[in-house]
């Protein structure tokens, strides 16, 4: 087993947007006035340079003043591959009524239901199943629209978790991440070098970042699953690797998506995936890959996203369980914040996910989450010119 413990970190990342060098003595007077700490830049230039993005820092949502004499980072001491950092305190749980139908990890933490099943059993749903999974799953593109429709510069990764929760408790559906071996929120959220499993927390979102959104919810007894990485104001939509490494891993799911049949082999979809995203130099996370999903979270099947997998089975009418490839621009390889779940590229590069919840028919597939016309987000074109970046940072600024 990997030694996994963090090392004292000999040097600092400066916090430039996309600026790989190593932070210097220079600290941000702000932030400092604030209470605010780690906030290292590697010159006066580079500082300038980020001040519009780095000043959102100063304020939240809705042009509130945030308590930031309070926040801090909760690991002073870890190296962090990226810019990313975790800004505590976290807000208190969240509570679900009683009368909301609850998965068995709600009090314990522990899903008792999934350690007792049988990695090789697949299950196949009847009818009733089959309607009770397009029900559960309609709700949960709902709750991931709302959710993404609140996306914007300046706001906190903790008000999207308040935003989820509310749609999932008006739906009557539990959000399924809640307490899941002790997962503290309601979902996950994952910005630009963040893999997969991030906590929200009081981080502002910047002009210029990418973000996962992994909704999750259970209702009357059956779970949906559904994630898509959206862009983060202008500068983000400007940004040539970060469009890339975005619509490439929109367009993986999409390809395996389009796979799915009876008789199908489980490893064809992992193949796919990676002959394109190697097509645009992307790295598939091989760690990480789809499941089985019904009245179980995480049961089996296994769906590896890369090529040469040696998954076993074959898509039968009634299965339903998800793809949902993550890819990044760096090296494929990752490592934990010592929260224990948030899951950081190696290099701090960037990395992007797309996920829906399918179910095998007898002709084919159903996308049981599948977008609306009015779903927020969707793909955009690569931008190719200085001028459309210029317009961007343009636009950003104003």
């Amino acid at each position: 087993m990997a030694d996994d413990s963090p090392e004292l970190p000999s040097k600092r990342k400066c916090l430039g947007t996309d600026c790989e060098k190593d932070a210097g003595a220079l600290q941000c007077p702000t932030c400092l006035k604030m209470g605010m700490s780690d906030s290292y830049f590697c010159s006066q230039d580079c500082f300038k340079r980020n001040w519009n993005e780095h000043r959102t820092l100063h304020k939240t949502a809705q042009g509130k003043t945030q308590d930031v004499t309070a926040a801090y980072n909760p690991f002073p001491t870890y190296s962090f591959t990226g810019p990313v950092r975790p800004v505590y305190p976290l807000s208190a749980k969240r509570t679900v009524s009683r009368s909301i139908k609850h998965p068995d990890w709600a009090v314990t933490g522990i899903p008792k239901g999934e350690q007792r099943l049988n990695r090789t059993k697949i299950d196949i749903l009847d009818a009733k199943g089959q309607e009770a999974m397009r029900k559960v799953c309609k709700l949960a593109r709902e709750v991931l629209d709302i959710t993404a429709a609140e996306l914007k510069p300046g706001i906190t990764t903790d008000y999207l978790d308040e935003v989820c929760h509310r749609a999932c408790i008006e739906r009557n559906s539990y959000p399924s991440p809640l307490n899941y071996n002790h997962f503290p929120k309601s979902l996950c959220t994952s910005p630009n070098e963040v893999v997969c499993h991030g906590i929200p927390d009081q981080r502002i979102l910047l002009d210029g970042d990418i973000l996962n959104l992994d909704i999750s919810l259970y209702h009357e007894g059956y779970h949906a699953d559904v994630n898509e990485t959206y862009y983060v104001g202008d500068r983000a939509k400007a940004d040539p690797d970060s469009v890339r490494v975005v619509e490439t891993a929109r367009e993986c799911l999409d390809k395996a998506v389009e796979l799915v049949k009876p008789g199908t082999p489980i490893r064809e979809f992992g193949r796919v995936i990676e002959k394109h995203a190697k097509s645009r130099n992307c790295s598939v996370v091989a760690t990480w890959g789809g499941h089985g999903i019904n009245t179980e979270f995480h049961p089996p099947p296994w769906i590896p996203h890369y090529g040469k997998n040696r998954a076993v089975g074959v898509c039968k009418p009634g299965m339903t369980f998800t793809i949902e490839p993550i890819l990044t621009l760096g090296r494929p390889r990752e490592v934990y914040w010592p929260d224990n779940w948030t899951n950081v590229t190696v290099d701090g590069k960037r990395t992007a996910q797309f996920e829906h919840t399918l179910l095998v028919t007898e002709t084919g597939v159903e996308v049981l989450t599948a977008a609306s016309e009015s779903s927020p987000g969707g793909p955009i074109p690569m931008p190719t010119t200085t001028n459309e970046i210029a317009k961007a940072d343009s636009t950003s600024n104003v």
